[in-house]
C-alpha cells in the first residue's frame, strides 16, 4: 500500500513532521509512506488559479493516486493551523483529491490533551461537501508532551505509545482495504494515440513516423552521445555508460511520453524475432497508433485502456501475461506510469520479460513446486525450506501458469 502523509504545519521545526517520519521508518514493512509539505501553499483565494502553485499540483496528484492519507495536525487555538485549512480549501474548490479517499488523523502537541480539539475540527472539515473524505472513525492517536516523547534519534520513547500507534495504523490498513473495494475508477476519456498534442519536449520539426526520426531529431536538438557526461539524480554517467546499463537489463524496456509518442526501447541491438515485444529501430519516435497499427481494433482499445488508466491515476501500473506463448515462456508485460516533478502523468515505462526463468529459480531456491495451482514445499535438508509455510498461487486461466 502507498500512503501519503501531510505535515499539517508550515513551521521549519514540527513535531508532527517528526511523528510522520517516525511512522515512515517504523512501519515501512506495512506500507510505503511519502511525506508531503504545505509550507509553500499560498493562502486560499478563489480568484487565483490553484494550478499556479507547484506544491498544490504535487499535493493534488499525490493524494489522488495514494491508497490513503495520514494527516498529522498540530493544534493552534483549539483548531488546525491556518496553513492546513488553506490547503483543504484549495483542494475542495476546483479539484477534489480527497473525494472518497481514506484518511487517518494523528497529531502531536506540547500539552496534555494532545491535539484532540484540532482533530475533532479536522474531522468535520474532511466531511464537508467538496472534501468528502472517508475519515477513519475512532482510533484517535494524540501524542501529548511531544518535547519529551521522542529520543535524540526521532524515535517514540514509550513502548505503550508505539503499540497503540501500531494498532491504529493496522486498523487504518484494514479500513483502506474495505474502502478501496468500493472505489469506482474514474471514467477514461478517449486517448489520442496519434500524438497530436505536443508537449514541452516534443520536436515538431520531424514527422514522428519518419524512419530516420532519431538521426534527424538528434541533429536538430544537438543531442549528446559517446563519452559526454550526463548528470543524473544520483550519479554521473556518460551516454555510452547509460546505453550499456540499459542494454544489460534482463528486460525489454520502452518509453512512450504523455503525448503518446514512442521515444525509446533498449534492445535495438536485437533482431525483432528474438524479442518478446518485437520492435525495430524505425519505430523510435513513432506515434503509438503507428507502433500498434497491426493490431485489430479490439486490441487497440486495450492499448487506449492501459494509457487512459495510467493517465487517470486509476492504477499506477498495469500487468498482463500474453497468452499463446511457448511452454517455456511466460510473456509478462508491466506498464508503469511515470510522473513529472509535480506528480502529473509523464508517460509509460513498459517492462517486458519472460517470467518463467525467474519463477523456476525462485522455486528451486525455496524448495517449492507448483502443484494443482498451489506452491507446495519440497523437503530440503540444507535450507530447511520445508519448515516455511506454503504460499497460495492463484491459477491463471489464460496462461495455465500453474501447470509449468
Amino acid at each position: 500500500m502507498k500512503f501519503v502523509g501531510i505535515v499539517g504545519s508550515s513551521a521549519e521545526q514540527s513535531y508532527n513532521r517528526l511523528l510522520l517520519e517516525y511512522i515512515r521508518k517504523q512501519f515501512k514493512s506495512k506500507f510505503e509512506l511519502e511525506i508531503l509539505e504545505i509550507d509553500k501553499v499560498p493562502m486560499f483565494n478563489q480568484d487565483d488559479n490553484w494550478a499556479d502553485s507547484f506544491q498544490l499540483r504535487l499535493l493534488n496528484n499525490k493524494i489522488t493516486r495514494a491508497d490513503g492519507v495520514i494527516i498529522a495536525t498540530p493544534e493552534h487555538n483549539h483548531t488546525i493551523t491556518a496553513a492546513l485549512k488553506s490547503v483543504l480549501e484549495w483542494l475542495s474548490y476546483q479539484v477534489h483529491p480527497f473525494e472518497s479517499k481514506p484518511v487517518m488523523i494523528v497529531g502531536a502537541s506540547y500539552y496534555d490533551q494532545g491535539t484532540s480539539r484540532a482533530q475533532t475540527h479536522l474531522r468535520e472539515i474532511l466531511d464537508a461537501p467538496g472534501v468528502n473524505a472517508y475519515t477513519l472513525p475512532g482510533n484517535e492517536f494524540l501524542l501529548e508532551k511531544a518535547k519529551e516523547a521522542f529520543d535524540d534519534e526521532g524515535n517514540i520513547i514509550s513502548q505503550d505509545t508505539v503499540n497503540f500507534l501500531e494498532t491504529c495504523l493496522d486498523n487504518f490498513i484494514k479500513y483502506v482495504e474495505v474502502v478501496s473495494s468500493l472505489k469506482k475508477p474514474k471514467p477514461i476519456a478517449p486517448e489520442d494515440l496519434d500524438a497530436n498534442h505536443p508537449i514541452k519536449t516534443t520536436v515538431t520539426e520531424v514527422d514522428p513516423d519518419d524512419p530516420k526520426w532519431v538521426e534527424k531529431v538528434a541533429k536538430i536538438t544537438g543531442a549528446v552521445s559517446g563519452d559526454t557526461y550526463v548528470k543524473l539524480d544520483h550519479g554521473i554517467l556518460t551516454v555510452d555508460q547509460i546505453n550499456m546499463f540499459l542494454k544489460s537489463m534482463p528486460f525489454e524496456l520502452t518509453y512512450a511520453d504523455d503525448n503518446n509518442q514512442f521515444l525509446y526501447y533498449n534492445n535495438a541491438h536485437q533482431e525483432p524475432e528474438t524479442m518478446l515485444a518485437k520492435r525495430i529501430p524505425a519505430q523510435s519516435g513513432s506515434r503509438l497508433s503507428t507502433v500498434h497499427n497491426s493490431l485489430p481494433p479490439a486490441r487497440m482499445k486495450n492499448v487506449e485502456w492501459v494509457v487512459g488508466t495510467l493517465r487517470n491515476g486509476n492504477q499506477e501500473f498495469v500487468r498482463t501475461i500474453v497468452p499463446g506463448s511457448p511452454e517455456n515462456v511466460v510473456n509478462t508485460h508491466h506498464y508503469q506510469a511515470m510522473y513529472y516533478p509535480d506528480g502529473s502523468y509523464a508517460g509509460i515505462n513498459e517492462l517486458v520479460f519472460n517470467f518463467k526463468p525467474w519463477l523456476d529459480w525462485y522455486l528451486k531456491e525455496t524448495g517449492q513446486r507448483l502443484v494443482g495451482g498451489k506452491m507446495e514445499m519440497m523437503p530440503d535438508v540444507n535450507t530447511g525450506a520445508s519448515e516455511t509455510p506454503s504460499a497460495e498461487m492463484t491459477p491463471d486461466a489464460n496462461t495455465g501458469a500453474s501447470e509449468h
